[in-house]
């Protein structure tokens, strides 16, 4: 692969460096305690990224920003209680939730058709407060850590001089971050393109821990597998919709529960023991990767369907706010860095779009009882404590306080070293950014699936990718799929009129471990 840190013509690229100036140790990794350790709040530099990064559009979401959603209800079905104490998770229970769903770089007005990965954002309001749960429609994710987030982002939406989407700026940093591979291939694939949000599975996406009543903790991933079926449209379906009806994917929605037509999700997990984290074949906690379902089968959770519109869309949907550091008792988070950082990224987005005191909202507000010291001022202020109720802690006028005993006391602690270090997540036996995404062209996808990938690659490249990011494309599938990436360098230089030499292509493929999906 091409330095990133070469200009294409033999020279260096200027260092990185702070909004101060000063030079920067790394565009790769965040600092934290220890390979597997938590992130390091004074890693001044993710820190300046994102808080910068999450004040860049007025008022609109930086992602996610074309959506919508529903709510609805989370039945559980099944005994999971060995695995956590979570009060809504236990069996029989019955939670009031909010979906929202989305596109990830179209703006307000982009049509819902558009090729991107599709958010699935979910609150539950449970009696022990608001657990949220913010995933995709995809399982893993283009990258696996924060300090790359801002730049992916930046790198999909549109150009600072034309104001245009260019595939050649896509492709140039998807093909300098081979770790997106995984992610590329499912975009690239069916499922790029749902048909509606009712007919796409949802996943948490990142690796959780669990926590029960013993104590005892394991890892734990989140899948909704749709109960309406996997349907997707092709591009030109896609394309003719983006034209005639942007807002195809928010109407269906909207009219299939007006109409009683109420969509569905069937809730299950993978639960990977704790003591089987660290000897697993790949870093569990790699967000470009999934777990094995052979070495750790689903296991059925519930049932969520969604059965009420809202009634303001704006009060109840554009202002909704999802964020991972909503986490219930029994349930905490886990060494995957891109998970740490949206703990303190969403909130920290959500006071800067909606204002510090967008917990009060009535979409956002508990349905338990909240005895906070954050309810003073601020914009937007519309609740408040009793007079009589103190604005500090400690005090003398029995204000409410700490209590270890209806809280899990180590907030979902593991065990790591304490050095600062930026080392990437600790390699594992079957680590690979092309293993994954090879297993899934080769073993998951049928022959017309692949052909419809092709098809969807080379219409994507054809459109504005040139030299040399053109080159590191047909490396970048190769690396994936010999076979793939022959046809995709075929079919773009079919579509230029050129003629393929496809020898130095064959013998440039890396091979690479197969790895069970």
């Amino acid at each position: 692969m091409t330095d990133p840190h070469s200009n294409g013509n033999g020279t260096k690229t200027p260092p990185t460096t702070t909004n101060a100036g000063i030079p920067v140790a790394s565009d790769n990794e965040s600092l934290t305690a220890g390979a597997q350790g938590p992130i390091l709040l004074h890693d001044h530099y993710l820190v300046e990224k994102l808080a910068q990064f999450n004040r860049e559009r007025v008022p609109e979401r930086v992602v996610h920003a074309k959506g919508g959603g529903a709510f609805g209800e989370l039945e559980i079905t099944h005994d999971i209680s060995r695995y956590t104490k979570a009060d809504f998770l236990q069996p029989g229970k019955k939670t009031e939730v909010l979906a929202r769903f989305s596109t990830v770089a179209g703006e307000q007005g982009s049509p819902d058709t558009w090729r991107d990965p599709r958010g699935f954002a979910l609150k539950f309001y449970t009696e022990q407060g608001n657990h949220d749960l913010v995933g995709n429609n995809t399982p893993v994710f283009f990258i696996k850590d924060p300090s790359k987030f801002p730049d992916f982002i930046r790198s999909q939406k549109r150009r600072p001089d034309s104001g245009l989407r260019d595939n050649h700026q896509q492709w140039d940093y998807w093909t300098l971050r081979p770790e997106s591979a995984h992610q590329v291939t499912w975009l690239l694939g069916d499922r790029g393109i749902p048909k509606t949000w009712r007919h796409q599975d949802g996943f948490g996406s990142h690796t959780y821990q669990f926590v029960n009543a013993e104590g005892n903790r394991s890892w734990v991933k989140f899948h909704f597998k749709t109960d309406q079926g996997i349907e997707f449209l092709t591009q030109a379906e896609a394309d003719v919709l983006a034209g005639s009806d942007p807002d195809h994917h928010r109407a269906d929605l909207f009219h299939a529960i007006e109409d009683g037509a109420f969509p569905s999700w069937t809730v299950k997990v993978q639960i990977l023991p704790e003591e089987d984290a660290e000897g697993y074949r790949f870093n569990p906690f790699d967000l470009t990767k999934v777990w094995s379902q052979k070495d750790y089968p689903l296991i059925e959770v519930g049932k969520l369907t969604l059965n009420r519109n809202p009634e303001n869309f704006h009060a109840q949907i554009e202002q909704a706010s999802f964020e991972p550091s909503n986490l219930v008792p029994g349930i905490g988070a886990s060494p995957d860095k891109v998970l740490l950082s949206r703990i303190f990224s969403y909130a920290d987005a959500h006071r800067y779009r909606i204002g510090s005191n967008y917990a009060q909202l009535p979409v956002n507000r508990p349905k338990s009882p909240v005895h906070s010291y954050s309810y003073k001022d601020g914009a937007s202020q519309i609740l408040w404590n009793d007079p009589e109720v103190p604005v500090y802690a400690p005090n003398s006028y029995g204000g409410p306080a700490a209590d270890p005993s209806r809280a899990d006391n180590d907030e979902g602690a593991w065990q790591f070293d304490g050095r600062a270090v930026r080392a990437g997540y600790i390699q594992h036996a079957e680590d690979s950014d092309w293993a994954q995404p090879g297993t899934l062209v080769r073993e998951v996808l049928d022959d017309a699936a692949r052909d419809r990938l092709v098809s969807n690659i080379v219409g994507h490249v054809s459109n504005g990718v040139r030299e040399p990011v053109l080159s590191r494309v047909y490396e970048y599938w190769t690396n994936v799929d010999a076979g793939l990436g022959r046809r995709v360098r075929e079919g773009v230089e079919a579509a230029h009129g050129q003629t393929v030499d496809t020898t130095a292509l064959d013998s440039a493929a890396v091979s690479s471990t197969t790895a069970s999906v």
